[in-house]
């Protein structure tokens, strides 16, 4: 039995991808009889309702010891306060960190994004002897300057120089891909032993066990639609513009729309071109809690995962764990580096494509659209890749065998 410390700067109640990968390992982590605490940012963004709910900074949440602390904002803002506010993240965790957890902690695992926080999982390492695991999503900067969000030398020279730190000081680098891996390895020189690929996971049974309804869908009128949802984050590095080229193309099928359940920094200048294009195919709607969401997903047809073909870092984004849960097919459109459109073609589940041809992308929303017989035989192929692979229980025994 281990003392754990998670470290991320979001977890539930906000409605994330790494949210809810966190929580899924705390609490399998937990499980496995493993004392667990999880210190992560307080909750103001990503909420399915107002988020005037009031927290408290330490609770007990069903066996795992959660810290919430209050920090600059850091989501829907612009990126000199989102920066400003991530470098001082992690003095400001650490101090909350050191204040509230006595005990000894053997091992610190901090999520990245964002890449700052790591230098909180090493300040830990070094004041509790604990081992560090930095447990890799997004590669940054360069993914950051791919989508032009970073521009100045100085800073980019000064964020590598973090980003070198943040391997060099780990003990352990846990990426979710293959082509992670192969790029930290390759173009950032970190050692083959120092780094372990454990994929994506999901509790599959809060999907498993919903119905499909159609409430969302009387909810959000949309009855007798062909409906094509994304649901998540909408921000730069989704490159949902694409969509709304698409939406425009084929206004006159009125079968199909597409939903867009969720919030980010992209989500106004996406409403914006839609209201001026007077689409009427393109829903946007606020994030669904996460317990309501499996029953969204069981009432579209078709799931969407989408990233800018601007990225040439790895990525697999989580929210396809959520489709092939829900047994509903996927269309995937990403950049070439993403190891996202073998997971498809490798469980059969659905059609992808470089996310930077669009021509390609309208035939493939026709052909699904056409091949409406299909669309089951999909999500079964989904499902049951995910059960053989992408469960919790699965990569969670796998990330903790890991630690020893």
């Amino acid at each position: 039995m281990k003392n754990i410390l998670i470290i991320t700067d979001s977890y539930p109640p906000e409605i994330r991808s790494a949210a809810q990968l966190m929580k899924d390992l705390a609490d399998g982590l937990r499980d496995k009889g493993h004392n667990v605490f999880v210190a992560t940012a307080y909750p103001k963004h990503n909420l399915a309702d107002s988020g005037n709910a009031v927290w408290p900074e330490i609770v007990n949440e069903n066996g795992v010891r959660v810290l919430r602390i209050k920090t600059l904002p850091h989501h829907k803002v612009n990126f000199i306060v989102r920066g400003v506010a991530q470098l001082l993240m992690p003095y400001i965790f650490f101090r909350k960190i050191r204040k509230n957890i006595k005990e000894k902690i053997d091992v610190a695992i901090v999520h990245s994004p964002p890449l700052p926080l790591a230098l909180a999982a090493y300040k830990v390492k070094k004041f509790y002897g604990a081992k560090y695991v930095l447990n890799l999503h997004d590669i940054f900067p360069q993914n950051a300057v791919d989508l032009g969000i970073l521009k100045n030398k100085f800073l980019i020279n000064f964020f590598e120089r973090m980003e070198k730190n943040a391997y060099k000081n780990s003990d352990l680098i846990v990426v979710p891909s293959n082509e992670h891996k192969k790029f930290i390895e390759e173009k950032r020189n970190v050692p083959p032993r120092k780094t372990q690929v454990v994929c994506h996971w999901i509790d599959s049974g809060p999907f498993l066990k919903a119905q499909k309804t159609g409430r969302f869908r009387k909810l959000y009128g949309l009855e007798n639609k062909f409906i094509f949802l994304f649901g998540g984050v909408i921000g730069p590095s989704q490159g949902l513009d694409l969509f709304i080229g698409i939406a425009d193309k084929i206004k006159n099928n009125k079968d199909i729309v597409f939903l867009f359940a969720g919030d980010g920094s992209e989500k106004e200048n996406l409403v914006k071109i839609a209201e001026n294009l007077k689409l009427e195919n393109i829903i946007f709607k606020p994030f669904v809690s996460s317990e309501e969401y499996p029953e969204l997903v069981k009432d579209c047809d078709v799931g969407i995962i989408c990233l800018t073909a601007r990225n040439t870092t790895p990525a697999v984004p989580a929210k396809i764990l959520g489709y092939m849960a829900a047994a509903v097919p996927v269309v995937a459109f990403l950049h070439k580096e993403s190891d996202g459109l073998s997971i498809v073609k490798e469980a059969k589940c659905g059609y992808g494509a470089v996310s930077d041809n669009e021509a390609e992308a309208l035939e493939i929303i026709l052909k699904m659209y056409n091949e409406k017989e299909k669309m089951k035989e999909y999500g079964e192929n989904g499902l049951k890749y995910l059960l053989e692979n992408m469960e919790k229980k699965i990569c969670v025994d796998k990330f903790e065998r890991l630690l020893s």
